[in-house]
């Protein structure tokens, strides 16, 4: 470990592990941008990071930094032990443009990550920094990977046709020059497979499920949280049991009581079971909030003669809002993506959900184009929702976690 703590060989080593991942990432992303087969070369990208890393400790130097990989990149390249390996017939510009992407993205984040590390021996502060940063370095680039390329894949599947998809199922690339028919897929399922209607089935569907989730969650973790009652603690702990219980055990006796009861292939049967599945995970979010509210100012309510039902009516609630809308929020993404009940419990495609009706496109009759498009309806409303109420979200998961 002694001989690692060595700034010329931290860095090398650094660069090395970081040239990879660099690589690795302008080659997935120049494929998928392009269509061009392009790939990347371990010993090749490992000779740039250590070279980069190197200069990077001895100048911490940006542009010597970067130029030095640049120079790397495109001096292995030329004699045949480059970074990134492409097809015969890939243009040089593009060829060009991967090596000097490659290079930035090499040798730019080096210089953060190796910032003051001295040439010669590191201290275990210096040394432990900079591969924490290599490392915070390389989860965001993970993280991101594996969060952006299946939404990119599913997105610009869902803009081809049929011929495209058969001629290169790999080719991610898109032909802009087509304007609007790009959308095709789209517009075919809104006309021709009845996505309007999933849509608006899935969203009154979630609605109602947020509605009967609060009217139970908001008094029994009022209850839990304010209220003095026999086995209050024991409720407590066990409100999450039921949620713990995997849906797929409890697949097969709900078919059978819903079909007996007449409720199976019903809406009515969607709304009933869905809260099933939120109101205790709701009952434990709220309560968690209610025990951080001041029970002064109930009391001081209750002393102004209202009604329990009107201290929580008029107190409780406007001051719970950011909690509430949380909840809300968390239960509706909940309804919106359940795909076990609705598959299970619905046959007639006209009550079919949004993603039942995903699942009905998954057939070798339908052209992949129309599930990807389909999946794409299904995501981005709810993507969109969230970024747009994530700042009442997190602030209402956190608030009432520090009590006082």
């Amino acid at each position: 470990m002694k001989a690692l703590r060595v700034g010329y060989v931290t860095g090398a080593l650094l660069g090395a592990l970081w040239a990879v991942v660099a690589f690795i990432t302008v080659a997935v992303v120049m494929s998928f941008a392009t269509g061009e087969s392009v790939r990347p070369s371990g010993s090749g990208a490992v000779l740039v990071g250590a070279i980069a890393g190197l200069v990077a400790v001895r100048w911490q130097n940006r542009w010597l930094t970067d130029g030095a990989a640049l120079a790397a990149a495109l001096a292995l390249a030329a004699v045949g032990v480059g970074a990134l390996r492409f097809g015969e017939d890939t243009a040089m510009g593009l060829r060009a443009a991967a090596l000097i992407f490659g290079a930035g993205a090499t040798g730019i984040p080096l210089v953060r990550y190796l910032d003051g590390l001295p040439p010669g021996a590191l201290t275990r502060h210096q040394f432990e920094g900079a591969v924490i940063r290599a490392l915070m370095g390389f989860g965001y680039v993970f993280f991101t990977a594996i969060v952006v390329i299946p939404f990119y894949v599913m997105v610009m599947t869902s803009l081809k046709n049929q011929a495209e998809l058969i001629a290169n199922p790999l080719d991610f690339s898109i032909d802009l020059s087509q304007g609007w028919g790009l959308f095709r897929s789209y517009v075919e399922l809104i006309r021709d497979f009845n996505f309007g209607r999933y849509l608006w089935t899935s969203f009154y569907i979630s609605v109602l499920t947020v509605l009967i989730t609060l009217a139970f969650a908001i008094p029994g973790a009022y209850a839990v949280a304010r209220l003095r009652f026999a086995g209050r603690a024991m409720f407590s702990r066990s409100i999450l049991l039921i949620y713990m219980v995997p849906m797929i055990v409890l697949a097969l006796p709900i078919y059978i009581a819903f079909s007996m009861t007449g409720l199976r292939n019903s809406i009515a049967g969607i709304v009933m079971i869905y809260p099933v599945t939120t109101i205790p995970v709701a009952l434990y979010m709220l309560q968690g909030y209610f025990r951080g509210l001041p029970a002064e100012i109930e009391e001081a309510g209750l002393m102004d003669g209202l009604s329990r039902l009107m201290v929580i009516w008029k107190i409780t609630l406007p001051l719970s809002l950011p909690a509430l809308a949380s909840v809300s929020l968390y239960v509706f993404m909940i309804a919106w993506n359940e795909f076990l009940l609705a598959f299970m419990l619905l046959d007639d495609p006209s009550k079919f959900t949004l993603t039942r009706g995903i699942a009905s496109l998954n057939s070798s009759e339908i052209p992949r184009q129309h599930l990807m498009a389909g999946s794409v309806i299904a995501t981005v409303p709810i993507m969109a929702l969230f970024l747009g109420l994530e700042r009442f979200m997190t602030k209402g998961l956190t608030a009432g976690s520090v009590k006082g």
